[in-house]
């Protein structure tokens, strides 16, 4: 993140939340505000062209909701919420949002959230940085969750699935809870082996025991242990490139 701005995105359906939002990024360093939209489509549509690295959303919009926004992308920016009201905190959470902020938004929560913004940022730029070996299928890796600890071979992990700001790992009928990102997670492991069936999930193509049909031309994954994984529409179309002959 160094030597660049933070590039953000403002989607709320008001004009005067918008203009506040911008008057209160105009006041800080280092923020390049590449626009703005009002709705759902317009949202998701700017976030795939102007590629953000942060979007401050509303959650209430005559078209939708925020977390439609967010669910409706393969590959999210980082996201802050805003609104006005606070009973959505939990969900927001478990949508892996950086943070949370009530209107009217405080200046100094929003510049906090920002710096919270670069910390992740500069973090996976370090990680990308110094590129490792992939990580393969007889490979092991030293997993901990409190004070369990597993030596676990990657073709023994069935899946990976986004927990709020942290990933938890399937295997062996275990399950442990990393303080890791899904995205530093998959620049380790080989593509030939794991595979992102949506934004919040990786899975190991070794365990999937059946593909169903779903809505949209989707898949619906059955694995090996029993679990059921809804591969989104775009991922779709790579995975039936991945397992055609």
């Amino acid at each position: 993140m160094s030597g660049r701005p933070l590039r953000v995105l403002i989607v709320d359906d008001t004009r005067l939340a918008r203009q506040e939002l911008r008057t209160l990024l105009g006041a800080l360093p280092d923020i390049e505000l590449l626009g703005e939209a009002d709705d759902v489509p317009a949202a998701q549509a700017a976030i795939e062209r102007l590629r953000p690295d942060l979007v401050l959303l509303d959650i209430q919009m005559p078209s939708g909701n925020g977390f439609e926004v967010i669910e409706g992308l393969d590959s999210a920016p980082l996201v802050v919420f805003t609104t006005a009201y606070d009973q959505y905190a939990v969900r927001a959470f478990e949508s892996n949002a950086l943070d949370y902020l009530v209107k009217p938004v405080d200046p100094a929560r929003l510049a906090e959230a920002l710096q919270r913004a670069r910390a992740r940022l500069s973090e996976s730029a370090w990680s990308n940085a110094a590129p490792r070996a992939l990580l393969g299928a007889d490979d092991q890796v030293f997993l901990r969750d409190g004070e369990r600890c597993w030596f676990v071979a990657l073709r023994e992990i069935s899946r990976i699935v986004v927990d709020g700001n942290y990933v938890r790992v399937w295997f062996r009928g275990e399950c442990a809870l990393l303080a890791r990102s899904l995205s530093a997670l998959e620049a380790r492991l080989d593509p030939a082996l794991f595979f992102r069936a949506n934004r919040n999930t990786l899975v190991n193509l070794r365990a999937i025991k059946a593909v169903d049909l779903a809505v949209n031309d989707g898949f619906e994954l059955e694995l090996k242990d029993g679990s059921r994984i809804e591969v989104s529409r775009r991922q779709s179309r790579e995975l039936r490139e991945r397992l055609a002959l």
